[in-house]
């Protein structure tokens, strides 16, 4: 059943990925590091196309911003089509006018400062998905280490569990033990079967994973030495401070573009000004004389107030909302720091001096029980130990590289921005 799920699995993945072969893949039988799962990954993420697009738009927001009003050219015709005589065109006055809105307030400069403050809110927004793509692809590239490494630990409990199977049917035969050791023996041999059958599922499934944010097939080995390095010194770090990171750049960019919205506001208070310029002609005389016109808007209903009460409204809750992130982010990171210690002091612990004991108590298990100073149920139980041991040992690593990856999102910093 697991080779069906398995080969369903790699059908959808071969078929999402169609698009992505423009992608350098990894070569037959190389290692895939995570270096190259991260650029795999780059070069086939639509979040990132879609972060670089939000950027484009940005960019062609400030060009649009700095643009001034069009003017605009009217032509009037009066004195036409009346009765008496006004029935034809002698009477025909026609005036060109050329019409210029002219901006009072600072509202060009205004929208400059919006423009500018969302093209930056974009480029921290950018940075973000690029944060986030590397730690589900870290994500993703352990869990497919961890899963592999438990189907080879089942693979081999298997193994032991058929060998068990064996050596029990003989030593009931010569008489040298009870015929219940068989029925233990099968009924472990059954459970390390359908535990190889799980963890094949669950290693397909994160090998799919994986293919999916690197935009291929995962077919050549991975970096298991990168997966057993546990770096020491992960003690006290240095005092927490989230100014800087991603996320809290992110609320002071709404900030910043929320004050500039306020700017904004204020400037539509003061009325625009429409200046005219044009030549009127006289049928009946020929003449034409010049004229001009200037027109105001009078803040009879909307003077503003309410747009402006409106924005100065949206900056107050932008920058309650950037303490409140402040202080979310320092918690978060603290939290992260003590979950990446506490794992890799745990991975330590497990892959090293517990691991070994449990490989030598089960060796010495294996030995007594083909001399026969060992019972079965003793030798069950140091295989047990040590499986659970060796799993324990890759969740641990497991937990230390989730937790250092989130860690690493979590402090990554904003990209700088232009003065």
């Amino acid at each position: 059943m697991h080779r069906l799920i398995a080969a369903l699995l790699a059908a959808a993945s071969c078929a999402g990925m169609a698009q992505a072969q423009n992608t350098p893949p990894a070569a037959a039988g190389a290692l895939l590091t995570l270096e190259h799962a991260l650029d795999l990954a780059g070069a086939a993420s639509p979040s990132l196309d879609a972060a670089a697009a939000d950027r484009r738009a940005a960019a062609a927001g400030q060009r649009i911003a700095a643009l001034r009003p069009n003017p605009s050219v009217t032509v009037d015709a009066e004195n036409i089509v009346g009765t008496g005589p006004y029935r034809d065109i002698e009477s025909l006055e026609t005036t060109a006018s050329l019409v210029l809105p002219i901006e009072r307030g600072g509202k060009r400069s205004a929208r400059i400062a919006v423009a500018d403050a969302c093209s930056d809110r974009a480029a921290v927004a950018a940075a973000i998905a690029q944060a986030d793509l590397r730690r589900a692809v870290i994500t993703a590239y352990a869990e497919l280490i961890a899963a592999e490494r438990r189907l080879e630990t089942a693979r081999d409990q298997a193994v032991l569990a058929a060998e068990w199977l064996r050596g029990a049917d003989v030593r009931v035969r010569a008489g040298r033990a009870s015929p219940i050791e068989i029925q233990r023996a099968a009924v472990a041999r059954l459970n390390a079967d359908a535990a190889v059958e799980r963890a094949a599922r669950l290693a397909d499934v994160a090998r799919f994973t994986l293919a999916r944010l690197i935009g291929q097939p995962v077919t050549a080995p991975l970096d298991m030495a990168w997966f057993a390095h546990v770096p020491s010194g992960h003690g006290p770090g240095a005092p927490i401070d989230s100014r800087g990171t991603l996320t809290l750049a992110a609320a002071e960019a709404d900030l910043a573009t929320a004050d500039a919205g306020v700017r904004l506001a204020r400037s539509h208070r003061v009325p625009d000004l429409t200046l005219s310029a044009g030549a009127r002609r006289f049928e009946a005389t020929s003449d034409t004389a010049a004229m001009f016109s200037l027109s105001i808007p009078i803040p009879v209903f909307d003077n503003g107030k309410a747009a402006l009460a409106e924005a100065t409204a949206e900056h107050q809750r932008a920058e309650a909302l950037r303490r409140a992130t402040a202080i979310e982010v320092d918690q978060a990171i603290a939290r992260a720091r003590a979950d990446a210690a506490n794992a890799a002091t745990t991975a330590a612990t497990a892959s090293g001096p517990a691991l070994r004991a449990a490989e030598e108590s089960a060796r010495i298990a294996r030995i007594g029980y083909r001399e026969g100073k060992f019972g079965q149920l003793d030798l069950l139980d140091a295989e047990r130990t040590l499986a659970e041991t060796r799993t324990a040992a890759i969740d641990a690593l497991l937990a230390y590289h989730i937790a250092q990856a989130q860690l690493d999102r979590l402090t990554a910093r904003a990209p700088i921005q232009d003065q």
